[in-house]
C-alpha cells in the first residue's frame, strides 16, 4: 500500500510542476492577447487597417513563441496533450478569435485551420490547434463584426454591411454542416445567428436609406 501511494505522490508532484510551468506561460499569453485586443479596438475608431495590423505584429510573434514554449513542455510528457489541454484552452480560443479578425480585416476571408496553426507555429503531428478551439475562436470573432459594421457605417463606409453580411452568412452556413456535440461550441454557434441578424438590420437600414453604393445594388441585381 505504501509503495503504491508513494508512486502516486511522485506522479502528482510531477504533474503539479508541469501545470505550474504551463500556467506561467499561459499568463504571459493572456497578457500578449490583451495587448493585441487593445490594438484591435482601434479599428472600431476607424484607424486604418494597415496601421492596426502593424501594431499587432510584435505581439503575435510573442504569442507564437509562447506556444512554442508550451510545445517544449509537452514534449517532456508525450501522449498527454489532452491531460493538460484545459490549462490553455480558453487562451487559445481567444488568440484564434483575434487572429481570425485580423485576417478578415486584411483579406476579407476566413482564416483557415491550417493557416491559424502556421501563424502560431504549431505542428498538428505533435502540438496542434484543437479543432473545437479553432471553431469556438471563430464564433468569438463573429461577435466583433456587428460592432465593426456599426462603427464603419458611422464613419461613412456604407458598403461594409454588405461585405460582412456575405461573410457571416457563408460562415454560418458552413457551421451548419457540422454535427456539434460540444455543448459550449453549440451555444456559441447559436450566438452567431444573432450576430448575423444584427448585421442584417444594419445592412437593410443602409439600403432603405439609399446609402448603399451603386456597385452593391448592381451585385445584388446580378445575383438575383
Amino acid at each position: 500500500m505504501e509503495k503504491q501511494f508513494e508512486d502516486f505522490r511522485h506522479q502528482l508532484d510531477e504533474s503539479g510542476s508541469v501545470r505550474e510551468r504551463i500556467r506561467s506561460v499561459v499568463m504571459e499569453m493572456e497578457a500578449a492577447a490583451r495587448l493585441v485586443h487593445s490594438s484591435l479596438l482601434l479599428v472600431h475608431q476607424s484607424l486604418p487597417v494597415l496601421e492596426v495590423l502593424e501594431k499587432t505584429k510584435l505581439q503575435i510573434e510573442v504569442i507564437k513563441g509562447l506556444f512554442g514554449r508550451l510545445a517544449e513542455i509537452l514534449r517532456e510528457r508525450p501522449d498527454q496533450y489532452y491531460r493538460y489541454h484545459g490549462d490553455w484552452r480558453s487562451e487559445t480560443q481567444t488568440v484564434v478569435s483575434l487572429l481570425a479578425f485580423l485576417h478578415w480585416l486584411e483579406t476579407g476571408s476566413l482564416l483557415m485551420h491550417t493557416e491559424a496553426e502556421k501563424k502560431l507555429g504549431l505542428d498538428s503531428s505533435e502540438f496542434g490547434l484543437d479543432i473545437e478551439d479553432y471553431l469556438i475562436g471563430l464564433c468569438f470573432m463573429s461577435n466583433e463584426l456587428p460592432r465593426y459594421v456599426v462603427n464603419q457605417v458611422t464613419a461613412g463606409d456604407y458598403d461594409c454591411p454588405r461585405k460582412v453580411l456575405k461573410f457571416l452568412t457563408d460562415l454560418h452556413a458552413a457551421f451548419r454542416m457540422l454535427n456539434l456535440r460540444n455543448d459550449f461550441l453549440r451555444k456559441k454557434f447559436d450566438g452567431m445567428k444573432y450576430d448575423l441578424r444584427r448585421v442584417e438590420e444594419v445592412y437593410y437600414d443602409v439600403k432603405i436609406r439609399g446609402l448603399a453604393s451603386t456597385e452593391s445594388t448592381q451585385d445584388e441585381t446580378a445575383q438575383a
